[in-house]
């Protein structure tokens, strides 16, 4: 058996333990670092988003503002009207256009995004806009208006200006 005393000898500090230790507090120093850059990284990279107005997805805002031309990609003889284009938000809720609706950006990058939107006064729908150029987009969006389900396909491109009021 061991002895107290013997006890009391291997519970006190040595000199190898100080190396051990400043070991541990660099590993652990450089840890922090690690993951302190790694946060900055992520900042880096969502800041963007975070300062996008609340359902405004950045790829819309390379949209230039003006007159536009929908054409139905499943339908291409279909006559739709040119739309005054000065927020690109109105891309996103073609079927709801006149309606007051929250929006949501489920995903996005610099060139597409898909945003989920509900209107107040029924409805909803969600929208994937692909950013050809400033002047060209795709748009599918599918939902529920006036109780019908919808499921649809543009290509919306500028054709000029707005007209004079």
């Amino acid at each position: 058996m061991m002895m107290a005393a013997q006890l009391g000898d291997r519970l006190q500090p040595r000199a190898e333990w100080g190396s051990a230790l400043e070991l541990l507090m660099k590993l652990r120093n450089g840890l922090v670092r690690r993951t302190l850059i790694a946060l900055a990284a992520i900042l880096a990279v969502t800041a963007p988003a975070l300062t996008q107005a609340p359902g405004r997805p950045a790829a819309l805002d390379k949209l230039q503002g003006g007159l536009w031309q929908l054409r139905n990609i499943d339908s291409p003889n279909a006559q739709l009207p040119l739309i005054c284009l000065g927020d690109p938000n109105l891309l996103v809720q073609l079927q709801h256009r006149n309606a007051p609706c929250s929006r949501l950006v489920v995903g996005q990058n610099q060139l597409s995004a898909t945003v989920h939107y509900t209107c107040t006064a029924g409805g909803y729908g969600q929208t994937l806009i692909r950013v050809e150029t400033p002047r060209l987009v795709q748009i599918e969006t599918q939902g529920i208006a006036e109780n019908v389900p919808f499921s649809l396909r543009f290509e919306a491109r500028r054709v000029g200006v707005c007209p004079s009021k």
